[in-house]
């Protein structure tokens, strides 16, 4: 009798568990028998193992063998399992010893000809095993580097099964043929999963927003949007922008990710673990370092913004815009049911999805954008009257977007018709995207500097209370604020709110605390009316 052991992961949502994959030899016939809740594409591996093991160049044991996966009461979904289940058999049969195999984590799926190919989820498998304590890891050669992101691991990354069995014989390693230059590699395939969102605006544009092509000197005009941008770079806020057709709200919403600051170490691996396990991650760029950008089409679906799908749920929109932007163009042509749904991450920062094969927890800390026309015909104005629409259309128009939702944004801005003379006047071009991504840098820097200490890192994020209590701003300062909630203006949320805008004002312009003419810029961007203050961050200095 002959029994081996090693270890693989399964991935539930971005959160991973070791499992431990047993082989078991018997005398009896001839026999593969998987077991510990394997899911259709698990189940499949019987036929992918027993000829990657022959067409590597290995005997299959003609005897009764027995695969478990322990724990037994986690279900199992994945070809990842493959290359685990082909070393613990082969470590069963005696021809890999099967001590070497024992504290190994295995993460690949097999092809028939014993080449490994890459799966989903390999940096949060990784992670999952690093954080068992489990310090050797063997994956695909292609998603080696992927892999080595994890600190405190050793990678080894492999082509095929032949030369993994070498390696763990300690026999002299087989060269594997070389890839052709020039010719397409079918086992990057793996990486890039088609059906995910890649071809819908939810993907990882954020390095294409670093560009000289997205420059925030390109729009014209527009400096209450400009410098409401400004702010929710600063301070983490969601955004609202209200306008006609061709106003600038997409290019606005474009540019925001280049004026955020870059991911820090940890934020990137978060970042990098969702797009893995969506498999949309960047061809030869492992790490994702800068914001993400997803911009959904309004026909989404609510699994397709907050995440779902049959069997083991993936993530949404707002997973994959984590650390990022999340961009709504025409929103009010989105389905109520999944505008609403919107409302729990935007207050948790995650989303719990479950489903009858388990629940999954995604990270969901994004920055939200939300772009509007006035009206159906997109005209209506208080300045002018090229409006046709009917004054009831408009109204229901207008309430498709629910005032829960709306009282979650911070900022709302009316953009407005850009003229004639802004749009031909020469050498006025407004401040580049390098200019304000500094001035957003330097404020962040503040803002982390006084929440030392706590589990916050923007404005944002502080609840109110703690914003109360703890840090305090100028006398009567918020006297207008208050007031206005007094009137019915503003509810505690929106009160909340604008004193966090109000610190994002300060950080910007240097204050040590928000004054007067802060909260009432805060004030003006929260409710779009005029408080007299200028817009520009410069002129209030």
């Amino acid at each position: 009798m002959g029994f081996a052991r090693t270890c693989s992961v399964a991935l539930v949502g971005v959160e991973g568990v070791v499992v431990e994959v047993q082989a078991d030899l018997e005398p009896g016939v001839a026999a593969f028998t998987l077991v510990g809740l394997p899911d259709k594409s698990l189940t499949e591996s019987r036929d992918r193992v027993r000829a990657a093991v022959v067409n590597s160049g290995a005997e299959w044991p003609q005897k009764k063998l027995t695969v478990g996966l322990s724990p037994a009461s986690v279900p199992k979904a994945g070809s990842g399992f493959d290359l685990a289940v082909a070393c613990a058999v082969l470590g069963a049969a005696e021809r890999i010893d099967p001590r070497v195999l024992a504290d190994i984590v295995m993460i690949g799926e097999l092809g028939l000809d014993g080449r490994v190919r890459p799966v989903r989820g390999i940096l949060p498998a990784v992670l999952a095993a690093a954080n068992a304590g489990y310090e050797q890891v063997v994956v695909p050669e292609c998603a080696a580097a992927e892999a080595s992101l994890v600190p405190g691991v050793s990678v080894l990354g492999v082509r095929s099964l032949r030369q993994l069995i070498a390696v763990l014989a300690d026999e002299p390693v087989p060269d594997e043929e070389p890839h052709e230059p020039g010719r397409p590699d079918p086992l990057l395939a793996g990486l890039r999963v088609p059906g995910t969102g890649a071809a819908t605006g939810m993907h990882s544009a954020g390095a294409a927003q670093q560009d000289s092509g997205h420059d925030l000197a390109d729009v014209v005009g527009q400096l209450s949007a400009r410098t409401a941008v400004e702010v929710a770079a600063a301070g983490g806020h969601h955004l609202f922008l209200e306008g006609p057709p061709g106003a600038g709200k997409t290019m606005l919403a474009e540019r925001l990710p280049a004026v955020l600051p870059r991911l820090a170490r940890e934020e990137s691996l978060e970042v990098t673990a969702v797009h893995s396990v969506a498999g949309l991650l960047p061809p030869g760029k492992p790490l994702i370092d800068v914001p993400p950008y997803c911009a959904p089409h309004h026909s989404a679906t609510m699994q397709a913004l907050v995440g779902g799908g049959p069997g083991i749920a993936r993530p949404g929109a707002v997973s994959l815009s984590h650390r990022g932007v999340l961009f709504l163009d025409e929103t009010p042509e989105f389905s109520g049911q999944a505008l609403d749904a919107l409302r729990q991450p935007l207050e948790s920062g995650h989303v719990v999805i479950a489903r009858s094969a388990g629940v999954v927890r995604f990270p969901a800390k994004f920055l939200m954008v939300l772009a509007a026309n006035p009206c159906p015909c997109g005209r209506f104005s208080q300045n002018d009257d090229f409006c046709e629409c009917a004054p009831a259309a408009i109204r229901r128009y207008q309430a498709r977007l629910s005032g829960p939702l709306l009282d979650r944004v911070d900022l709302r801005v009316e953009v407005d018709r850009v003229t004639r003379a802004e749009l031909t006047e020469r050498g006025a071009r407004g401040e580049s995207t390098a200019t304000v991504a500094a001035r957003v840098q330097e404020a962040r820097d503040r803002a982390v500097a006084r929440l030392a200490g706590t589990p916050w890192r923007t404005n944002s994020e502080v609840p109110g209370r703690e914003l109360r209590s703890r840090w305090y701003s100028a006398p009567g300062a918020m006297d207008e604020a208050e007031r206005s909630l007094e009137r019915g203006v503003l509810t505690a949320r929106g009160l909340d709110r604008v004193l966090r805008v109000a610190w994002t004002v300060a950080d910007l312009v240097g204050h040590d605390r928000p004054d007067a003419l802060d909260v009432a810029l805060a004030l003006q961007l929260r409710t779009g009316v005029p408080r007299g203050v200028p817009m520009a961050i410069g002129a209030l200095t």
